[in-house]
C-alpha cells in the first residue's frame, strides 16, 4: 500500500467560502467600474459556478444570459481586463478581512505540516487570489507552506479536466495513491478522480446538492474540536472533526 504524502487542495469553497461574498461582489464591482449594467445576484451566480474558471464564467454569461450585449472587437482583451480588475477588488475584500478560512482549515493545514505531509493548491483561480487569501488569513509566511501552487491558466484545460492535478503531481514526482484531494464542488471531484485521487468533500451553499457519490467521504465542513462536522456520506470512523489520523484512513480505505 502507498504511504500518504501529500495534501491537494481546491482553493474556492473549500479553504474559504470566497465564491458568494468574494468572487461574486468582486466581479459586480468591476462591471460597475467598467460602466456596464451587469449584476450577479447570488441565484445566478450559482448557475454560473456550473462553468470553471473568471474569463470562461464571464463569456459563458454573455452566450447564455446577457446575448444582447454587442462585444467589442478585442473581446478577448476586453474579458481579460475585466477579469484582472475583478481580482484586484477581489484582493481589496481579501485584505479587509471579509473572507474568513472554513472552519478547521488552518488547523489541518498546521497539523499536516507538523507531521511532515508535503502541501500543495491546485485550483482554477488565479495565482493572485491564492497569494491573497493565504496572507490575509494565515500570514505572509504561509505562502512557502506550500510546496507548489497550481493554479489558473498554468494548464489549457481547467476543472473538471484532470489536467492540474495531474500538473501538479508530475512537477511533486507523485503518484495519484501518494496524495489525497480536498475539494467542494462536482467539478472539482471529477478532475480530482479523473486524476486517480482520493477525495474529501466539504460542501457549501452552492454545491450542496452536487453529485459526490464518488467521494470518499463528505462533510458540511471540516470541524472543529468545538464545532463537529456533520457527515453527509463516507464514514467517518468515530471522528467528530477532520484531522491527519482521519485523512489517513480514509486515504488508506481508498489505496487499500
Amino acid at each position: 500500500m502507498a504511504e500518504l504524502k501529500a495534501l491537494l487542495f481546491d482553493v474556492d469553497g473549500t479553504l474559504a467560502d470566497t465564491e458568494k461574498d468574494g468572487h461574486r461582489v468582486a466581479f459586480n464591482l468591476a462591471f460597475k467600474q467598467a460602466g456596464l449594467d451587469w449584476y450577479w445576484d447570488e441565484a445566478l451566480y450559482g448557475q454560473l459556478l456550473t462553468v470553471t474558471g473568471g474569463k470562461e464564467r464571464i463569456k459563458y454569461y454573455l452566450d447564455q444570459f446577457n446575448r444582447d450585449f454587442v462585444k467589442p472587437a478585442h473581446f478577448d482583451e476586453f474579458v481579460k481586463d475585466l477579469h484582472a480588475a475583478k481580482t484586484r477588488f477581489y484582493t481589496q475584500l481579501l485584505g479587509e478581512g471579509k473572507i474568513p478560512l472554513r472552519p478547521g482549515v488552518a488547523r489541518l493545514l498546521n497539523e499536516a505540516r507538523t507531521h511532515g505531509y508535503r502541501l500543495a493548491i491546485a485550483t482554477t483561480t488565479t495565482p493572485e487570489n491564492v497569494t491573497a487569501l493565504l496572507q490575509s488569513t494565515l500570514g505572509p509566511a504561509s505562502i512557502d507552506w506550500f510546496e507548489l501552487i497550481a493554479a489558473g491558466d498554468i494548464v489549457p484545460a481547467k476543472k473538471p479536466a484532470p489536467d492540474i492535478y495531474v500538473w501538479a503531481m508530475e512537477k511533486m514526482a507523485l503518484t495519484p495513491a501518494e496524495c489525497i484531494a480536498f475539494e467542494d464542488s462536482e467539478n472539482g471531484i471529477r478532475s480530482a478522480k479523473e486524476a486517480g485521487l482520493a477525495t474529501i468533500i466539504t460542501i457549501n451553499d452552492y454545491t450542496r446538492d452536487h453529485n459526490f457519490s464518488n467521494a470518499e467521504l463528505v462533510l458540511d465542513h471540516m470541524g472543529e474540536p468545538d464545532r463537529p462536522f456533520t457527515v453527509l456520506q463516507g464514514d467517518a470512523q468515530g471522528h467528530h472533526y477532520l484531522n491527519m489520523e482521519l485523512v489517513k484512513r480514509v486515504h488508506q480505505q481508498a489505496n487499500g
